[in-house]
């Protein structure tokens, strides 16, 4: 009994054993095992290789179609330097014309100073022209009893209740070792309304009569402003020269 147990385990072992080598044995595959670095530098490789020829591919119908990109970028550049040289001219070209216009402006500033000292230069002369007559007709006696005399009498209104006024004070020659001293007096006719009214200056309770006190031995120029209401307006202005509360000298002007 034993043996024949014995017998039949033996006979199982050899079937087991021949399905695993026999003809009905399990398939087996056999893979070569890679490091994961290879395999990443594989794919970096192949992915390279893939854009390199998707960019020749890409290029390729640029040129098929008639469109190069990098004919087109060499145009590009060549007309960003254009422009990079048109603005450096341009920036020079300003600065010449703003140079230009500065001395045309200097050149221009220094014309009009140059009339304006013509122009200038023609007033004192004709103001000179016109003392040298005023002095040769008081030379010749026309200053009356007293030698004194007011000439170029001018009243301009300023507005706004202004007038300045502008006149020459003389003496004749045969009294120029003896010094004036006196004050200078305006009698004026203003309108006020439908109605005219004689105005003196300066009044008699003037704080400022002292600016109207006058000293000379030969000739004086005086200037100064008449004050009036700003509605009122000066039609005719008298000037006096008093001496000892004497009346020396007048001249008047219409306005």
């Amino acid at each position: 009994m034993f043996g024949s147990f014995a017998s039949s385990r033996l006979a199982l072992s050899l079937r087991r054993l021949r399905s695993r080598f026999g003809i009905s044995a399990p398939r087996v595959a056999i893979r070569t095992h890679l490091p994961w670095y290879w395999r990443a530098l594989a794919v970096v490789l192949l992915s390279g290789a893939s854009l390199a020829l998707a960019g020749w591919i890409y290029d390729a119908g640029q040129r098929f179609a008639g469109f190069y990109q990098g004919a087109s970028e060499k145009e590009i550049a060549s007309m960003r330097e254009r422009i990079a040289q048109l603005e450096t001219d341009l920036d020079g070209a300003r600065k010449v014309a703003n140079a230009s216009e500065s001395r045309l402006r200097i050149e221009s500033t220094s014309q009009e100073r140059l009339s304006l000292q013509i122009k200038t230069l023609e007033e004192e002369n004709t103001r000179l022209k016109s003392d040298l007559a005023t002095f040769e007709s008081l030379a010749g006696g026309e200053g009356g009893d007293s030698g004194l005399a007011i000439t170029r009498l001018q009243v301009l209104p300023l507005g706004g209740g202004q007038y300045q006024y502008r006149l020459l004070l003389a003496q004749t020659l045969n009294k120029k070792d003896k010094e004036f001293n006196g004050m200078i007096q305006f009698m004026a006719t203003v309108q006020r309304g439908k109605e005219t009214a004689m105005m003196q200056f300066p009044a008699g309770n003037d704080s400022a009569a002292s600016q109207y006190q006058v000293k000379f031995r030969y000739f004086r120029r005086l200037e100064g402003i008449l004050m009036v209401a700003a509605e009122e307006k000066i039609l005719r202005v008298e000037a006096r020269l008093i001496q000892d509360g004497a009346v020396k000298a007048t001249q008047s002007v219409a306005l």
